[in-house]
């Protein structure tokens, strides 16, 4: 089995796990109300995705 000849140092390991950070999830905005919501998902403000009701959101209660 193969092994290293010499220990990986901090910057070699480091430079490598570059890629390794979390992405921010992309939001856009809803073409119908304008609010925030996640790219290719249900807009959960008004229930419509691509011009089509796929959901029928209830109104809340403010009292």
């Amino acid at each position: 089995m193969a092994l290293p000849k010499r220990k990986t140092s901090k910057s070699n390991r480091d430079s490598r796990r570059t890629h390794w950070k979390l992405k921010l999830p992309e939001i856009s905005t809803c073409p119908r109300c304008r609010a925030p919501r996640l790219a290719h998902r249900v807009c959960r403000n008004c229930g419509y995705y691509n011009d089509r009701l796929v959901l029928t959101v209830k109104a809340e209660d403010r009292g």
